[in-house]
């Protein structure tokens, strides 16, 4: 899998002019990113982080050392300034989140910077509506992804033209799987945000742990005692719950998801 990850990287990388990697510092583009720094000595692109200003301290403090470590280059964006640019409403009611805001600001960072490319972590194996993207995922002139228009890609071969304005997301890990991801977390010593392993929280009882580092406002945690890798690799071979299980924004309906993939979400 990580050959096939590093092909689709080159790929990327040799098709698409102005290409950026998404990097939110979780598990998932850490990987993505390692992987890159791998297959070309170096992360020749640069990092986009789009800050719904809800992010976990622990995440953004790992991401501000990650980019020292790997001399890279990281844009950020942040909702915030697309709410005071008027571009963005704040949402209203009892559980009002800015996850959704995030598809706005990103369409507004590959417009300002340019961008044909965005490498982003996602996996099919999180959720259904991922389950249906492409290596090489195409996005219309609007952003939006539409399933019915993507591209083949026979015996791996994978075509990145478009027209001006469009753009391409690219996922490299889409075959791997939760577990994959932190063996190869382990196999490479890599370093994650300590959310990820079981520590106390209020107002939760016990210890708990993250399986997913997205907005504090609609990220949950589960009931861990998983304290390093080896332990969290043994908790998800007997788990039954799935891993965006603690994501509220995708139980708002069936296809929140997918909803979102279509205005342009990650």
């Amino acid at each position: 899998m990580e050959h096939e990850a590093i092909y689709y990287l080159r790929e990327a990388l040799a098709q698409l002019e102005r290409p950026a990697l998404l990097f939110s510092g979780g598990k998932d583009s850490i990987v993505l990113a390692h992987l890159c720094h791998q297959a070309f000595m170096g992360i020749p692109c640069p990092l986009l982080h789009i800050d719904t200003g809800h992010n976990f301290p622990e995440t953004l403090e790992f991401r501000d050392r990650f980019v020292k470590q790997y001399k890279a280059r990281l844009i950020v964006a942040r909702v915030e300034d697309s709410i005071r640019r008027g571009t963005v409403q704040e949402e209203q009611g009892p559980n009002p989140s800015r996850n959704a805001a995030q598809s706005v600001t990103l369409l507004e960072a590959i417009a300002e910077h340019r961008l044909t490319g965005l490498l982003g972590g996602a996996r099919r194996d999180e959720e259904k509506a991922r389950a249906k993207e492409r290596f090489f995922s195409h996005r219309d002139i609007h952003g939006q992804w539409r399933p019915k228009e993507q591209r083949p890609e026979f015996w791996n071969l994978v075509n990145a033209a478009h027209h001006p304005g469009e753009h391409f997301r690219i996922f490299p890990l889409s075959n791997w799987t939760e577990i994959d991801i932190w063996k190869y977390i382990q196999r490479h010593q890599l370093e994650v945000p300590s959310l990820y392993f079981a520590h106390q929280r209020a107002p939760y009882p016990g210890t708990i742990r993250y399986r997913t580092v997205g907005d504090m406002t609609c990220t949950a945690a589960i009931p861990s005692d998983a304290g390093n890798i080896e332990e969290i690799i043994q908790e998800l071979q007997t788990t039954r719950e799935s891993e965006r299980g603690t994501r509220l924004d995708d139980q708002r309906s069936q296809s929140a998801m997918e909803d979102r993939k279509r205005l342009g979400y990650f």
